[in-house]
């Protein structure tokens, strides 16, 4: 779940995600945008128990569901041919194609999705990013004789102010240069690394698959997903702040996943279920 102030976003549906989200304490308030890496199974199955529970939730009257095309066919089958099957679902359900580019878009920050490389086709990732701000001076302010309240709003959001007296202050005296906003990606299973660089350049976070260590690399390579040692190196190309790891094999301790990522990137974590992260942008 990526939360920025009042908008949320569940990426994926595996099974048994209402339970997690249960459990989380999150909730299904404000749960409306769904956002679907890609079409297999351990990725959308939890969407039927999910959308069950939340026709019947009056506080929520429709869902985005957000997908590639092929992907869709298979959630439309799922949803209505199966969970809905002959019965109409007491909330609107919008079933919506993705393409690269912009997906939406507030005044604090973009959503874009990107192709990514996996096995089916229409696979995507998903990039959120603070749009720009121009950070209010204080001293400036205060030397100014600009009073605490709505003339400071106005000058925030690029606006002049006549204060009393008469004196017309100009945004660009109270306001410093333009400061980039957090970036957070978030990559579902991939099969290579070099089409996804410039997507994730310069990303505060990214989340991405590690789903097999690099001994097993020709495991990984014919499975189209990811090792260790190439998630770290690709978050290492891109110049990321700090990398999630998910998705990982069973197969596998977490200490020596950590461990190879860790020898080619240091800021790696292993994302577990339930843990909540803050993403910060560097100021």
């Amino acid at each position: 779940m990526v939360m920025h102030r009042e908008h949320r976003f569940l990426i994926d549906c595996g099974e048994g995600t209402q339970r997690q989200i249960l459990r989380s304490g999150l909730g299904f308030k404000r749960l409306q945008k769904i956002l679907i890496t890609h079409g297999h199974l351990d990725h959308i199955l939890g969407l039927g128990g999910l959308l069950s529970t939340l026709t019947r939730w009056e506080a929520i009257e429709h869902v985005e569901i957000w997908a590639g095309r092929a992907p869709l066919r298979r959630i439309r089958e799922l949803l209505f041919g199966v969970v809905f099957r002959g019965e109409r679902a007491q909330l609107r359900i919008e079933l919506k194609e993705l393409a690269a580019g912009l997906v939406a878009e507030s005044n604090s920050f973009e959503l874009h999705a990107f192709p990514v490389t996996h096995r089916g086709g229409h696979c995507f990732g998903f990039s959120f990013q603070e749009k720009p701000r121009r950070p209010f001076m204080e001293e400036k302010a205060a030397a100014l004789g600009i009073p605490q309240g709505p003339e400071r709003r106005e000058l925030v959001q690029g606006r002049a102010v006549t204060l009393l007296g008469g004196a017309v202050v100009l945004p660009d005296e109270v306001l410093g240069p333009a400061e980039p906003g957090t970036k957070l990606v978030h990559v579902g299973d991939a099969g290579r690394t070099d089409d996804l660089l410039e997507h994730c350049q310069g990303a505060d976070a990214l989340i991405i698959e590690a789903t097999y260590l690099q001994r097993e690399a020709e495991l990984a390579r014919r499975f189209g997903h990811l090792t260790a040692m190439q998630a770290a190196e690709l978050a290492r190309a891109a110049d990321v702040r700090r990398l999630y790891l998910t998705h990982l094999s069973r197969r596998y301790r977490e200490r020596d996943v950590l461990a190879e990522a860790r020898a080619v990137f240091a800021d790696t974590v292993v994302a577990r279920d339930l843990d909540q992260f803050q993403v910060k942008g560097e100021k």
